[in-house]
């Protein structure tokens, strides 16, 4: 009876035990058919992101504004190659970059690409790199394209850096404006300060400050108290050429105060950098309202104004470089191919003014 009893046992042990197995089995399967399907999923979505990319938008505009943003979508090792391939000056102190459009230059909330992120990754794509890593000597808007300088090590960019700041350094940009300023050349020369914009949707600009004001009772010129947050801001401009309600500039900022050419031009001149969709107005977040003329010469609807990028180029740069400062350079950076497109239809050749 024991001998049975064992054997009974044994039996139902084995029973159980396949029984088991059976169960694990098939929740392995269950859970690597799960696995599958998730992949399989994942592989789905790429692909559809991947085509929603690829697809051409119908609007030229809108086609072109995502061309504009590619960057921001491309991997950190691309990013950096092509960086280096619009490098327009190198040599033992600095490398000077002709900045692409709607690249940031510090990384922030919704922002994947950056130029201080892949600085690492461009320093081992350069010749005659002794440290790990190139150093931010001044910045650019996001929207800003042209003329960027990295230094080699800390110390030249500690260098560079008070020579901005201490206004060593010669900057001329090219902009693109609705309307002609009046005179044709002069000086700016108006306190700037960020103050909150109250509307339906809440946000901070850069605004004037100024000094004066008009009398409304008799039209005398009275000073105004001075606003202790407001920074002096300075610019000189010149026009190049004007047609089509537009005029190509040449600014030169003396000064280096957050957006100044920006608020200089749209509430100091009255003419607003074309694509300029943020400063065009001061109560609103809107699209640039532009002229019947100006929309004839773009091929372009009022409705996909927003699509228009900002025109401001950094185009030239000269400052003394090396440790005795006695090495003075010039660099100059072509603006980029919508620039040109954009001074052809509207117009404005340079060689003609």
């Amino acid at each position: 009876m024991a001998a049975s009893g064992g054997a009974l046992w044994r039996r139902r042990a084995a029973a159980l035990s396949r029984a088991a197995r059976s169960v694990c089995g098939r929740a392995a399967g269950a859970e690597r058919l799960a696995g599958r399907l998730r992949a399989r999923r994942r592989e789905e979505e790429e692909e559809e992101k991947e085509k929603k990319q690829r697809e051409v938008p119908g609007n030229p505009a809108r086609r072109r504004a995502r061309e504009l943003a590619a960057l921001q979508r491309v991997h950190p090792n691309v990013l950096a190659r092509v960086l280096k391939q619009g490098a327009v000056y190198q040599d033992e102190e600095v490398v000077v970059l002709n900045k692409p459009y709607g690249l940031p230059v510090h990384g922030g909330p919704g922002i994947k690409n950056c130029v201080t992120d892949v600085l690492p990754i461009l320093a081992k794509m350069l010749e005659n790199m002794r440290s790990e890593t190139l150093h931010l000597c001044h910045r650019l808007d996001k929207e800003t394209t042209g003329v960027m300088v990295l230094a080699r090590s800390k110390e030249a960019a500690d260098r560079i850096r008070l020579l901005f700041k201490t206004r060593q350094v010669e900057k001329i940009y090219w902009a693109i404006s609705v309307g002609h300023p009046n005179p044709a050349e002069g000086i700016v020369e108006i306190p700037m300060v960020e103050k909150e914009v109250q509307s339906h949707q809440p946000h901070y600009k850069m605004t004037l400050a100024p000094n004066y004001r008009l009398s409304p009772e008799d039209g005398k010129v009275l000073k105004t108290r001075k606003n202790r947050s407001a920074e002096s801001a300075v610019t000189r401009y010149r026009v190049l050429a004007s047609s089509s309600a537009c005029s190509l500039l040449e600014l030169q900022p003396i000064t280096g105060v957050k957006h100044q050419i920006r608020v200089h031009l749209a509430y100091g001149l009255g003419c607003p950098i074309l694509g300029d969709h943020k400063y065009s107005h001061w109560n609103k977040l809107a699209p640039q309202k532009l002229p019947e003329i100006t929309l004839r010469r773009l091929k372009l609807e009022q409705s996909k104004a927003r699509h228009l990028p900002l025109h401001l180029h950094a185009h030239r740069l000269s400052l003394p470089l090396g440790a005795s400062g006695g090495k003075w350079i010039d660099l100059v950076c072509e603006p980029p191919v919508f620039f040109h497109r954009t001074l052809r239809k509207l117009e404005l050749d340079i060689d003609k003014n």
